[in-house]
């Protein structure tokens, strides 16, 4: 009887720790690469497997990613004028750079 009960309120996917949420996402055949997977990637392999609608909104996960891949481009642009000994040039890449990572910091 008290199985039952457990079956029937379940936590909510947002509510799951990664653990819990690997251990749910084994048990879906269609989801594969489990263990690579982190918490919000997670939660929408699980909802797409079940039909779940996802509310469309900025993922802060996927934005710090896209954030620091742009950092890394700036950095590299950054050494090739310093290569080129063009100062203004680097400078602005180095505020840019800064700019940038404040916002990884804001979206984390």
């Amino acid at each position: 009887m008290g199985s039952k009960k457990k079956e029937a309120k379940k936590k909510p996917l947002d509510k799951m720790t990664a653990k819990e949420l690997r251990e749910e996402a084994k048990e879906i055949p269609e989801i594969s690469g489990v263990h690579g997977m982190n918490k919000p990637e997670l939660i929408s392999a699980i909802k797409k497997a079940r039909g779940i609608e996802e509310e469309v909104g900025k993922s802060a996960d996927a934005t710090v990613r896209e954030i620091k891949v742009k950092i890394r481009e700036m950095k590299a642009k950054r050494e090739a004028a310093i290569k080129a000994e063009d100062a203004k040039m680097s400078a602005v890449y180095r505020s840019r750079i800064i700019r940038l990572k404040k916002k990884t910091r804001r979206a984390a």
